[in-house]
């Protein structure tokens, strides 16, 4: 069988391929796949635990997730979760996924981790815990320790 690629319909989400003279059609959903109640619960878990393993406080979390601290204490007290499709949703994973990349550089210490996140770094030309407080700042300290990681 040789393939001739994929062309998209217009004004359709359907992509089709052709095989030799035969099309196939897939149909493409561009819904985000649902998430289940526990899944939301596994990362408002995941983002309360390594908030707290890095020393931050509610305030902190809640500039960083983007939300108020009385969200963030219903969280802890487990009168909330983080709900799919939402920013904050979105920005939680960011966070576990930096605090994941630290972990792994500082070999499990979450007392290094927590003094890297509060001192001034020279290459991110500030104090992480300050950068990580825009969605843009998260990024530059995710994409720095992910370079920090990759080092061979």
């Amino acid at each position: 069988m040789r393939c001739f690629g994929w062309a998209r319909s217009q004004g359709s989400s359907l992509l089709h391929r052709k095989v030799s003279s035969t099309i196939f059609s897939v149909e493409m959903t561009l819904q985000p796949r649902p998430v289940s109640r526990s899944e939301s619960a596994v990362v408002t878990k995941a983002a309360l635990r390594a908030a707290t393993r890095l020393g931050l406080t509610a305030r902190a979390f809640a500039t960083v997730v983007g939300l108020s601290e009385a969200t963030v204490s219903r969280m802890r007290a487990g009168d909330y979760t983080l709900r799919p499709g939402e920013k904050s949703f979105e920005l939680a994973l960011l966070f576990i996924r930096l605090y994941r990349s630290l972990d792994a550089i500082v070999g499990g210490d979450d007392q290094v981790a927590a003094t890297w996140l509060r001192n001034h770094n020279t290459l991110l030309d500030d104090k992480p815990l300050s950068q990580i407080q825009t969605v843009a700042g998260l990024m530059n300290v995710i994409q720095y320790l992910d370079a920090r990681r990759a080092i061979v």
